[in-house]
């Protein structure tokens, strides 16, 4: 499926992300107010914009090498996560919350130059990278169905950051993080979005219906000495067919109007907290 017709896709049929899902079942009230009521956020937390920009750099290093075959250097990748995050800050209209990991605008230029040097070091020492990549930013559709087995109107949609295939000839997922701490192998083995991606790959035919999908997470690390970490995992049709099920009871919930907060360790961070205590 082309990257402009997967496009299509998300513009004109129903579709539900794994961010939509994820966020409806940690907060369905914020759900309803970002997706719903498309209200404009209160206030941006600062890793949103960084990690943006940094994906947008990792992106520029793989889709040269793909399209290419060369890499791009650690200099170009970092002015480009430079331009896309100040971009960002300069054309915000609201309040931008600065981290202790990230305490300010030069603070976080710094950290991001950090971080993908710490990348590009790790990556260029793959030397058949270029020869695996299968896609970068890969946007795919597919029909969710129910548990019975019967197709529903609506679409699950992703883009999937990279595809790989591997020695083996078999197709790999990574998803790109960046985090200040480790991601256990538990959270990575039961982390939807993965389970979504899979699920993608499968019905658009990149791996057998049933087949066990190969997932890697590479998290970049928000360190005095940033660092590349990978956590390998998998998902099987079992796991993949139970997504399916949690999918369509969050768009069960939808549909039926049920919007409830949820307070949490993130509410700290939610960019409708004024929202939320007005509601």
């Amino acid at each position: 499926m082309s990257r402009n017709l997967a496009l299509q896709d998300f513009n004109q049929e129903i579709h539900i992300s794994h961010n939509q899902i994820f966020t409806y079942c940690n907060c369905s009230l914020k759900y309803r107010f970002q997706y719903v009521e498309h209200r404009k956020p209160e206030r941006v937390n600062i890793a949103l914009p960084f990690g943006s920009a940094i994906h947008a750099a990792i992106e520029m290093y793989y889709r040269t090498l793909k399209n290419h075959g060369h890499e791009e250097s650690v200099t170009a990748i970092c002015e480009r996560f430079q331009t896309c995050l100040e971009l960002d800050l300069d054309n915000t209209d609201v309040p931008v919350i600065f981290k202790k990991d990230l305490p300010d605008r030069k603070a976080a230029v710094e950290m991001g130059h950090a971080m993908l040097r710490a990348f590009h070091e790790n990556t260029v020492q793959t030397a058949q990278t270029a020869q695996q990549i299968v896609a970068v930013e890969l946007p795919l559709t597919s029909t969710l169905y129910t548990e019975e087995g019967h197709a529903t109107e609506y679409k699950l949609a992703g883009i999937l950051d990279l595809v790989l295939r591997d020695e083996s000839g078999e197709i790999v997922v990574v998803d790109n993080k960046t985090a200040a701490r480790p991601m256990a192998q538990g959270t990575a083995n039961h982390d939807n979005q993965m389970t979504a991606y899979a699920t993608l790959l499968a019905s658009n035919r990149y791996v057998l219906p049933k087949a066990k999908v190969k997932c890697r997470f590479d998290i970049l690390r928000k360190l005095k000495k940033p660092k590349l970490e990978q956590v390998n995992t998998t998902r099987n049709a079992e796991q993949r067919k139970r997504f399916a099920k949690i999918a369509n009871a969050v768009l069960a919930g939808i549909d039926a109007g049920i919007f409830l907060p949820q307070p949490s360790w993130m509410c700290g961070d939610c960019a409708y907290s004024n929202a939320c205590r007005e509601w």
